[in-house]
């Protein structure tokens, strides 16, 4: 199947980066006696807006001052954390390659606070590259809603339907596909099974885009290999 358009997750997507964040949250949750994330946690909360994770943890409705606080705090340890650290997900310089000559447009639809996408990209050289930008703080309803990956394909001027989608974890997944596209997980976090066994089961599952493209890639004539493919359905 060929794509009109291509939507990337930020955070474990375009970039290895989710051990910053579940440090920065170790050090937040031990300034805070919360206690650590662990897995089955990050499962519900990977993908949501901090506004939402943190009456989660916190137990108890926040007001507006202390989201704000909460977030600069957990987010400013994440940018310290990752600075100099960042680097884009193997094969994805590649694939970007390969989307341009085809002439297929491409945008991000990332949950992430406004200030980590400049630092992100800006630490993996991509900031020139990527400059279609749908935040979940500026839709509606955050993942594992469809809101933002439906504006990310308006930015596209692509029907959501001709759009793959690319993301890490379960929220993501279920937002990607409940938008009504084909949904590629990257399992930087969570590999295929786990992913199912949260009631997300992406279409296909890889490492990384450079498995990506010789599994599926043949649309953007990136290769494929016959009896390779990754688990799920290929796209």
């Amino acid at each position: 199947m060929e794509f009109a358009g291509v939507i990337f997750d930020l955070d474990g997507t375009l970039v290895d980066n989710m051990h910053f964040h579940t440090e920065a949250f170790a050090r937040f949750a031990g300034r805070h006696g919360l206690p650590p994330l662990d897995m089955t946690q990050r499962a519900r909360f990977d993908g949501k807006r901090n506004r939402e994770i943190f009456p989660d943890l916190f137990g108890r409705e926040l007001t507006e001052d202390e989201h704000a606080a909460f977030a600069d705090e957990k987010e400013s340890l994440y940018r310290e954390l990752s600075r100099g650290s960042l680097t884009p997900m193997p094969g994805l310089v590649r694939f970007l390659d390969l989307l341009d000559a085809h002439g297929v447009p491409y945008a991000i639809a990332t949950s992430a606070p406004a200030p980590n996408v400049p630092h992100a990209l800006g630490e993996m050289g991509l900031t020139d590259r990527l400059t279609r930008i749908m935040r979940s703080g500026q839709v509606g309803r955050g993942k594992p809603f469809p809101d933002v990956f439906l504006a990310a394909a308006k930015l596209l001027a692509v029907p959501a339907e001709r759009c793959l989608a690319f993301e890490d974890a379960p929220l993501g997944v279920l937002a990607a596909k409940a938008a009504g596209m084909r949904c590629v997980a990257l399992t930087t976090s969570f590999d295929y099974d786990a992913l199912v066994k949260a009631g997300a089961a992406p279409d296909v599952a890889v490492p990384d885009y450079d498995a990506y493209l010789d599994c599926c890639g043949e649309w953007l004539g990136g290769g494929d290999e016959p009896g390779n493919a990754p688990p799920g359905a290929a796209v």
